[in-house]
């Protein structure tokens, strides 16, 4: 089932604890909200199921639409009820980052800017430091509970946890499976004027997940490698001219070396919505404009675009902002 209670924290950094070593060691980071309350945000360093260290990304200037759908800076606990459109996070189908590059890190090894919990140091005590700076942590949340938080002490205990991938679990963790659910961490450098992303998630974890329960689907490949994805979406016309409804297209490219057959192959917008890639073979090199139909909408505010393959396995997927849409007319190459 998945969990109780998926939502997203927004606070100030104030304090943050690298745990030793323990059964399952974490990052623990101290979040104050604009009315007051307090907020432990534990971030797991390494993994209880073997293989145990964690995959990471972090993206340094993140620019996402999920961004303008966040809730206020400082505003708290917000729930987020499952479902595409809004401020969730889902790794695979909201198109935030290419798994294939996701690196490994041990937790916590001696010496500098070499584990994990280094790497979190660097930019959370950044935004520790910067009075401007807002937090947002994704997952599940715990507490208020009746005692003082255990690790910094404020009165009552309250969090949030799992601020990693939440679907394609193995063992006993399957019983977190679900959608657009995941965790992750984000901080708004307003002072640059960018977003920092940090997304987390265990070895064990995989891929290609069932659109309803969020459980591996059997028999396809456990984690996306370097450029394996055979055709991509390099472009996408998300404002002609004119008035609406627009004539958007979507531009694939057969970037392997032998033909793909493309008969069965969807693809789909921000809101889930899909519609049909033109049937027969796209030689190798080759691209294909596809205009979109059945309700698809490339939204001018940003959006994502996801291709699927006749299975309905992701093969590719790219997002855009309000921003980077842009003025009529202009086609925006990923």
């Amino acid at each position: 089932m998945p969990l109780t209670s998926y939502g997203v924290v927004a606070g100030r950094v104030v304090d943050t604890r690298r745990e030793g070593s323990s059964d399952s060691p974490h990052y623990q980071i101290h979040l104050v909200d604009d009315a007051g309350t307090h907020y432990r945000a534990a971030v797991n360093v390494e993994s209880a199921q073997a293989p145990s260290e964690l995959r990471y990304l972090v993206v340094d200037d993140f620019r996402h639409p999920v961004t303008a759908a966040l809730p206020a800076p400082g505003s708290g606990w917000t729930a987020l009820p499952s479902g595409p459109g809004g401020a969730n996070l889902d790794y695979i189908r909201g198109n935030l980052f290419d798994p294939a590059a996701m690196r490994l890190l041990p937790p916590d090894v001696t010496g500098p800017d070499n584990d994990l919990a280094d790497l979190l140091d660097h930019y959370v005590l950044r935004a520790r430091a910067d009075a401007q700076a807002a937090a947002y942590v994704f997952g599940e949340r715990w507490g208020p509970e009746g005692t003082a938080d255990q690790v910094f002490g404020f009165r009552p205990g309250n969090g949030v946890h799992d601020v990693h991938m939440n679907q394609g679990n193995s063992g006993s963790f399957v019983r977190d499976d679900g959608v657009w659910q995941d965790g992750g961490l984000l901080l708004h450098l307003a002072a640059e004027s960018r977003w920092v992303a940090i997304f987390l998630a265990f070895q064990s974890q995989a891929w290609h997940t069932d659109d309803t329960t969020g459980h591996t689907l059997p028999g396809t490949e456990p984690h996306p490698t370097v450029g394996g994805a055979p055709a991509r979406i390099v472009a996408a016309l998300v404002n002609p001219v004119g008035p609406a409804p627009e004539a958007e297209t979507v531009t694939l490219i057969n970037a392997s070396p032998s033909p793909v057959d493309v008969t069965g192959w969807r693809l789909a917008d921000r809101s889930q919505r899909t519609c049909p890639v033109p049937a027969g073979m796209l030689a190798a090199g080759a691209t294909l404009v596809v205009a979109t139909t059945d309700g698809v909408t490339l939204g001018n505010g940003g959006g994502t675009i996801t291709l699927l393959d006749a299975q309905g396995l992701k093969v590719d997927g790219v997002s855009y902002t309000a921003e980077q849409a842009g003025d009529e007319g202009w086609t925006l190459v990923f």
